[in-house]
């Protein structure tokens, strides 16, 4: 019986998503932080009716790469070239700003009589971590909202993702610095050769799929069901060659795969077969998965001072650094708040990093438990003030081409039975 209880862990998991998500957007709140409620609400955190396991982690993994493989899919690729300079600016604040605030909190509060710090490492080194656990961004859950709200192809939702994606590689870089110097068999040079490289290869044999893939979709008279497992083949060897063969994560190998095929004629066809997919299953289970993983320990009240703190801190960093290289590369003051409100999102990766650094004696035991509300509120929080910040300033969606061919065919249509 309990190789089965899998099944009954996926029915309980899609049907608290859903009625949670439902009573969310009935208050006006994005149906994702239902799906985010849902995991904490039956995780161990809370009513402990759910625990996570391989086959849920796995399925969790395989959602949130769909996940962004529908993002590259749905991304302009022009706006995002366009973007391409300031997307960096905007990363590298985005990770400054944060390890600068995560290492001034540490700094007051991990010292003897405090917060007692059983790490190995020196001090300096177990502050400046924490600090890059702040530089993290789960831009999973600014995807799934920004879908939610029909936002993603706006010109703050390309700077958003193109960000996201330049601030997972410096966070890498970030993380095999600090790392490094606590752990001598890390090679700085070697992890920056393999991004590089690992960037060539998505070109070159991203160049070579584009080429073979548009010519044989566009000798079929429609979009086929064949088209579509080859995409998902191809976005699933990229995002395994990404993260087995070059250290890089999995879902930037997945959003380079969608823009890839964003580029041609069957783009939406793919897509919609990947919706599908996505809401049906992997998307519930990932958000619910993040909750899953929460467990809260004892908190003394010193804990819960550095908590707050912390809290405030992760919020204002990702806000201000993001918001501060928006304004510097020209972006209106709404857009400039909507990208710093886009990047606050830790979720998931920010508990592999802190796990990571533990492993390493880098972060005290005691430390674990603000990390874990951090990445909570953060993650909850992100949806909501998304849905504020897009209310105000106006709707600058960027059609595709796509678009543009039929508004004009309808305007044409209109003249004809007008003048005939």
């Amino acid at each position: 019986m309990e190789s089965y209880k899998f099944l009954l862990d996926l029915a309980v998991i899609l049907l608290c998503t859903k009625v949670l998500g439902l009573a969310t957007k009935r208050v006006q709140m994005p149906q994702v932080v239902g799906s985010l409620l849902a995991g904490l609400l039956l995780g161990p955190s809370m009513l402990g009716l759910l625990t996570e396991t391989e086959f849920l982690s796995n399925v969790a993994e395989l959602g949130v790469i769909v996940l962004m493989f529908c993002a590259g899919l749905e991304t302009d690729i022009k706006e995002l070239k366009k973007s391409g300079k300031a997307a960096f600016v905007i990363a590298l604040c985005g990770v400054i700003v944060p390890i600068i605030g995560g290492f001034a909190v540490a700094y007051f509060f991990n010292k003897p009589g405090v917060i007692d710090s059983d790490a190995s490492c020196s001090v300096v080194l177990q502050n400046a971590f924490i600090g890059v656990i702040l530089t993290a961004t789960s831009v999973s859950i600014t995807v799934e909202t920004l879908k939610e709200m029909g936002k993603l192809k706006t010109h703050s939702g390309n700077a958003i993702l193109g960000a996201a994606i330049i601030d997972d590689i410096l966070g890498i870089v970030a993380l095999t610095i600090i790392t490094s110097l606590a752990d001598e068999s890390v090679n700085v040079a070697v992890v920056l050769l393999k991004v590089v490289l690992f960037f060539v290869f998505a070109g070159v044999v991203g160049f070579v799929f584009y080429k073979f893939y548009k010519k044989w979709i566009e000798s079929a008279d429609r979009g086929r069901h064949r088209h579509a497992i080859i995409a998902f083949v191809f976005c699933l060897l990229i995002s395994y060659v990404a993260e087995a063969w070059f250290g890089v994560a999995d879902i930037t190998g997945a959003y380079i795969a969608g823009l890839i095929i964003s580029n041609t004629e069957r783009s939406e066809f793919i897509q919609s077969r990947f919706d599908t997919l996505s809401f049906l299953l992997l998307s519930p289970v990932f958000f619910a998965s993040i909750g899953l993983k929460v467990e809260l320990p004892n908190m003394t009240g010193t804990i819960i001072a550095f908590t707050v703190v912390l809290v405030i801190v992760a919020v204002l960093t990702k806000v201000i650094g993001c918001g501060l290289g928006a304004k510097i590369c020209g972006y209106k003051p709404y857009q400039c708040k909507r990208i710093g409100v886009g990047m606050i999102s830790r979720g998931e990766v920010a508990l592999i990093v802190a796990s990571k650094g533990a492993a390493l004696g880098m972060m005290g035991s005691a430390f674990m438990g603000p990390v874990v509300i951090v990445v909570v509120i953060t993650t909850i929080i992100t949806p909501i003030l998304l849905k504020i910040v897009f209310k105000k300033g106006p709707n600058n969606y960027i059609p595709d081409s796509e678009s543009i061919s039929t508004y004009h065919t309808k305007i044409s249509d209109l003249r004809k039975n007008l003048f005939g």
